[in-house]
């Protein structure tokens, strides 16, 4: 059945406005509200109980024990944070406020869809709230059809209330964020934004724990390459497998009169850690070099956008003239799980000895591209490596494209004597 056809079905059942009705479901239908629980909440609205469970109110929960398969809850909780950003719907841009609700039992994103003047450290009862599946957990919405109570009594919670957060702490789907950060790379970029072209500035922020990317999509004056600044309101999405900083037209931008410390080395982790955080924008990993992929040594890519190019096919561009290149994917191994480690050309030549021209020219001699890659198997297969640099974790694995590759100068004897005495101990 069509929108229109529902709206029509909808408003002759309550007695209402058809237009009004059709309003309603387009923009519960636009936020992925499931038809259903749409026109549950416009019976709600319009007073028609007896279609939505015999005019019951909606279940009270704990936020612990709300579901995606929820339509609509009631619950009083404690926010920690507020957040603001601008989305294009319907052609026109609407300002939402998100961030996250918390009470004893334990947290929830939201997105409110109005100004209901929430402040972090506010304890409220959302009745009636929307409940959708967002990347796979339940989020409240909080639209018209929601009652919002100011309580008097604080709710006391066992989070911090509040955005404030160091780098490594951030993940995909935060909001309202405060950070306090040094620019350590900008660059101003003219991109294809929803309004046509749009100049952005993207770089990279650090502090003492760690460092992430960054785009600011309103540019503001403060941020600029070696400025320390606080940054108030920021959102994180996920860029090429890792967190990365969003700061808005809402956000606000201090300049600070100290320089903001940051961490020269990157966190260690094991490989399972660092694999199963989902991504990681610097990591450090030790482990054992086992084994050189194919496609290592001497490759061809594509001219256009510089994927490996295979018997002279680019995936994407078909029928390629290659460019020579160097590139090594080995598997690195340290007792906890595996990861796929990628050098670029300069770290390959490191390893291998010479630059490309040498490269060429070893193949030449020996009439086969492969003796690149087995030279450098030879070199560093069984060797245990310090790599640093970005992780992604995907469908197809894990990848971690190294900007360090250092040889370790440890006794892997010795240190194992150490991890047992530690146990033992």
């Amino acid at each position: 059945m069509s929108l229109e056809a529902e709206a029509e079905e909808l408003a002759s059942d309550l007695g209402v406005d058809k237009e009004e009705v059709m309003d309603d479901l387009e923009k519960l239908v636009s936020y992925s509200v499931p038809m259903d629980e749409a026109k549950q909440s416009l019976r709600r609205k319009y007073g028609d109980g007896a279609s939505s469970g015999g005019g019951s109110e909606p279940t009270s929960k704990d936020v612990a024990d709300v579901t995606p398969d929820d339509s609509n809850v009631t619950v009083t909780a404690r926010v920690l944070t507020v957040g603001q950003r601008s989305i294009r719907y319907q052609g026109e841009d609407q300002v939402i406020f998100e961030g996250e609700l918390a009470d004893e039992s334990g947290h929830i994103s939201y997105t409110a869809w109005q100004d209901f003047d929430l402040s972090p450290g506010d304890t409220v009862t959302a009745g009636n709230a929307g409940v959708r599946e967002w990347e796979g957990n339940p989020e409240l919405n909080l639209g018209e059809s929601t009652t919002l109570v100011f309580e008097d009594e604080t709710l006391d919670v066992p989070y911090d209330v509040g955005g404030d957060r160091e780098l490594q702490t951030l993940a995909p789907g935060d909001r309202g964020r405060n950070v306090v950060v040094r620019v350590l790379e900008c660059e101003r970029k003219t991109i294809d934004g929803r309004d046509g072209e749009t100049e952005i500035l993207s770089g990279v922020l650090g502090d003492e724990s760690g460092r992430l990317p960054f785009t600011d999509w309103d540019p503001h004056d403060e941020i600029e390459e070696g400025a320390s600044v606080r940054i108030e309101d920021v959102y994180v999405r996920e860029f090429r497998g890792v967190p990365s900083v969003n700061v808005s037209e809402f956000s606000s931008v201090i300049a600070l009169g100290e320089a903001v410390e940051v961490a020269d080395g990157a966190p260690e982790m094991t490989v399972r850690e660092a694999v199963t955080s989902g991504g990681a924008f610097d990591v450090a990993v030790v482990g054992n070099l086992i084994e050189v992929r194919d496609g290592s040594g001497l490759i061809e890519r594509c001219p256009e956008c510089g994927r490996v190019v295979q018997n002279g096919q680019c995936r994407s561009h078909g029928d390629v003239d290659g460019e020579d290149d160097l590139r090594v994917k080995a598997i690195l191994d340290d007792g906890t799980d595996t990861v796929t480690v990628v050098l670029d050309d300069e770290l390959t030549a490191e390893v291998y000895g010479g630059d490309l021209s040498d490269a060429l020219d070893h193949a030449r001699d020996e009439m086969d591209k492969g003796v690149v890659a087995d030279e450098i198997a030879e070199k560093i297969v069984g060797r245990e490596y310090r790599v640093r640099g970005q992780l992604s974790v995907d469908e197809y694995g894990a990848n971690l494209d190294a900007s360090e590759f250092d040889a370790t100068d440890d006794d892997p004897a010795e240190r194992a004597r150490d991890l047992l005495a530690e146990v033992r101990a």
